[in-house]
């Protein structure tokens, strides 16, 4: 049975920092690219990050580079999302995802064949 669950979400000052994690669990991680999504109240999925297997293809949305920084641990079965500088437009929710093809990286549930129930994260004074 496929899992992904995430960790590590809150309320956060802006500026402030968060980092997530994500365990998987029932398919072989080590194979599989793996991605984070968030999607805001009111508003569509928005793509994040990218990851490739090997960790060492890192990819960011225009909104994030330079504040997160994807990584993954294939001994753990983990990826993770380290956040900084946050801003109250990062509040979402956040889901770890499975790309169906790997590498490519989208805004629409289709695109992935896998993803976690989501952790909070609001940015907020």
């Amino acid at each position: 049975q496929v899992q992904l669950v995430e960790s590590g979400g809150g309320l956060v000052q802006p500026g402030g920092s968060l980092r997530l994690s994500c365990a998987a669990s029932g398919f072989t991680f080590s194979r599989s690219a793996m991605s984070w999504v968030r999607q805001a109240p009111g508003k569509g999925l928005e793509w994040v990050s990218g990851v490739s297997t090997s960790g060492l293809s890192r990819y960011y949305a225009d909104s994030v580079k330079g504040r997160f920084a994807i990584s993954r641990d294939n001994a753990k079965n983990a990826v993770y999302l380290q956040m900084n500088s946050l801003k109250p437009e990062d509040t979402a929710v956040y889901y770890c995802a499975r790309p169906r093809v790997p590498g490519l990286y989208g805004a629409s549930w289709s695109q992935y064949d896998y993803w976690g129930q989501g952790t909070q994260v609001t940015v907020s004074s």
